[in-house]
C-alpha cells in the first residue's frame, strides 16, 4: 500500500484530515509489530487519541476501511478483514 495515497481517496474526503493522520501513524507504525507488541502499542495509541480527542463513529470506521481495502494487498486486505471481525465480536 503506497502510504498515503488512501487518505486522498473521494470516500475519506469528508473525514477530518487529523484523524487520517492519526490512522496512518497507527498502520505503518503497527507494521512490524509481534503479536505481543501488538497490545501494549494499541494501549498508547488508545491513550493518544483520547489525549487528543480524536474518536470515530461506526460510520468513519466503515469509511475508512473501505477505502483502506482499495489501496491494500490481499495480505493487508486479510488483516483488516480479521480486525473488523474481532471489533465486531465487541
Amino acid at each position: 500500500m503506497n502510504q498515503n495515497e488512501w487518505m486522498n481517496d473521494p470516500l475519506v474526503a469528508n473525514i477530518d484530515k487529523a484523524k487520517l493522520q492519526f490512522l496512518q501513524t497507527l498502520v505503518f507504525e503497527s507494521r512490524n509489530l509481534t503479536k505481543e507488541q501488538m497490545l501494549p502499542f494499541l494501549m498508547s495509541v488508545a491513550q493518544k487519541g483520547k489525549a487528543s480527542n480524536i474518536s470515530f463513529d461506526d460510520k468513519e470506521i466503515e469509511t475508512i476501511v473501505e477505502a483502506l481495502r482499495k489501496y491494500s494487498s490481499p495480505e493487508e486486505v486479510d488483516k483488516i478483514n480479521k480486525l473488523m471481525a474481532m471489533k465486531k465480536k465487541h
